[in-house]
């Protein structure tokens, strides 16, 4: 494994910004320092860069196994690291379900060969596999995923004993994708009754309200703490499902931490007229005060996680009417540069969005030696400038399902150079497949 020297670097880290240089070797960072006068296999000048701890994305979808028509993880992984994403934890609705431990490990070796980026997989619940989720390893798996909504999939857990016995007795994190069920199917029978054929992304949200969300998010909260369970709310999507996080707490205190992701924190439902299924996401894009008031709780704490809840589908799947179209879409190669683009617009400061993307999902799932840009911690880091512009286009695009909903977006910020584990595996739109990523540990 090469050694690298990263020069004159404006860092941004642990709520600093400072220039310096950091050695790179053997896969970790051996020093940080204002000047360093070492020997490297290879030199980045950064003058005028900024380094980022690489970001930790706690929600994507790459399809693999089972899906592959729309993605896998060789090529989402790729979309990811060009995106400044070193680290990401997949879902377990691929098909088949992830609900054994044997389907669980099949991920981590097909990841083993084909990911670029560092990788960990949810084992997922369902209302019949209660003894393979228990069997789960705290120490080399993120965490166990409970659908409280059945969104894209079958494996909606609707049982409520089920449910109690999953959060009294999980071994590790839970995290939750919260709609309550009735109330969706109560309201998609009255707008299918009312607007038949006429149905529309316009009314998404409409059918997948906010209440649904704080209904199945507040039952959630109500059994992690009866149980005393580790709870992560994931796509916080409603102004009133923040008021159930508490931000008094540190961060590694909390027992119960949300998550919000870029597509609420970006889009509104006026979007909808001009982009509609291709913002069509569950839980849904709402108003316009929904999205601030999720931002400004991203900003007081109350929200602990940025993510991307990447989920492609093709073009041709997205293009049906309304209520065939599936709900996602991908995300995680422009993540970041979409919050970088609200810290240009004065929303969000450099420092608090690699506190969200990055510090805050390493505290959040205990991960070993990563998230920071310490000595001793694995290399994975971002460079970016600032004042790069890039345009999204579908020539561009890395995603395999081969669009995106920022298409004709200009960002102002571009991702220069990518370092996974030690590895430089993106420099100037160009990767270097030589090395896969490693699999996340977790310190539990």
């Amino acid at each position: 494994m090469s050694s690298i020297l990263i020069k004159s670097a404006t860092i941004i880290n642990e709520g600093k910004q400072f220039v310096a240089d950091v050695y790179i070797n053997n896969g970790f960072i051996e020093k940080v320092a204002s000047q360093l006068d070492v020997k490297a296999d290879r030199e980045i000048n950064a003058e005028g860069l900024f380094l980022l701890p690489g970001c930790i994305d706690d929600q994507v979808h790459f399809r693999e196994p089972g899906l592959t028509h729309k993605a896998d993880i060789y090529t989402e992984s790729r979309g990811a690291v060009a995106g400044g994403i070193t680290s990401f934890m997949e879902m377990p609705n691929t098909v088949p379900n992830t609900l054994t431990q044997d389907l669980l490990e099949d991920k981590y070796r097909i990841a083993s060969r084909k990911s670029l980026a560092n990788y960990s997989f949810y084992m997922g619940a369902g209302n019949d596999n209660l003894d393979e989720v228990l069997k789960t390893n705290p120490q080399t798996v993120c965490g166990i995923k409970v659908f409280m909504g059945s969104s894209t999939g079958n494996m909606l857990v609707d049982n409520e004993k089920t449910l109690e016995n999953i959060f009294a007795n999980a071994p590790i994190l839970i995290a939750t994708h919260c709609e309550d069920e009735a109330t969706i199917r109560f309201n998609s029978e009255k707008f299918n009754l009312i607007f038949q054929e006429k149905l529309s992304a316009g009314m998404h949200p409409l059918i997948r309200t906010a209440e649904a969300c704080f209904k199945s998010s507040s039952f959630a909260v109500e059994l992690a703490k009866k149980h005393q369970t580790r709870l992560h709310i994931l796509h916080i999507s409603s102004a009133l499902e923040t008021g159930l996080f508490d931000n008094t707490l540190p961060l590694a205190e909390k027992r119960i931490t949300a998550e919000a992701c870029i597509h609420h924190l970006w889009f509104s439902d006026a979007d909808y007229e001009q982009k509609g299924n291709w913002i069509k996401w569950n839980p849904a894009i709402k108003t316009g005060a929904d999205r601030d008031a999720i931002l400004q709780a991203v900003l007081n704490d109350r929200i602990d996680v940025i993510a991307s809840d990447h989920a492609p589908h093709t073009i041709e799947e997205k293009s049906q009417p309304y209520i065939q179209a599936p709900s996602g879409g991908p995300l995680v190669q422009h993540a970041l540069i979409a919050m970088l683009e609200l810290f240009h617009q004065g929303k969000i400061s450099l420092e608090k969005i690699v506190e969200k993307m990055a510090h805050n999902p390493a505290i959040c799932f205990q991960i070993e030696k990563r998230g920071y840009i310490r000595e001793g911690y694995f290399a994975d880091l971002v460079l970016v400038d600032l004042n790069k512009p890039a345009e999204v286009k579908k020539g561009n695009i890395l995603s395999k399902c081969g669009w995106s909903p920022f298409e004709g977006q200009v960002f102002q910020s571009s991702i220069t150079h990518t370092i996974i584990s030690g590895h430089l595996a993106f420099e100037n739109g160009k990767f270097n497949d030589d090395q896969t990523g490693k699999r996340l540990s977790f310190k539990r």
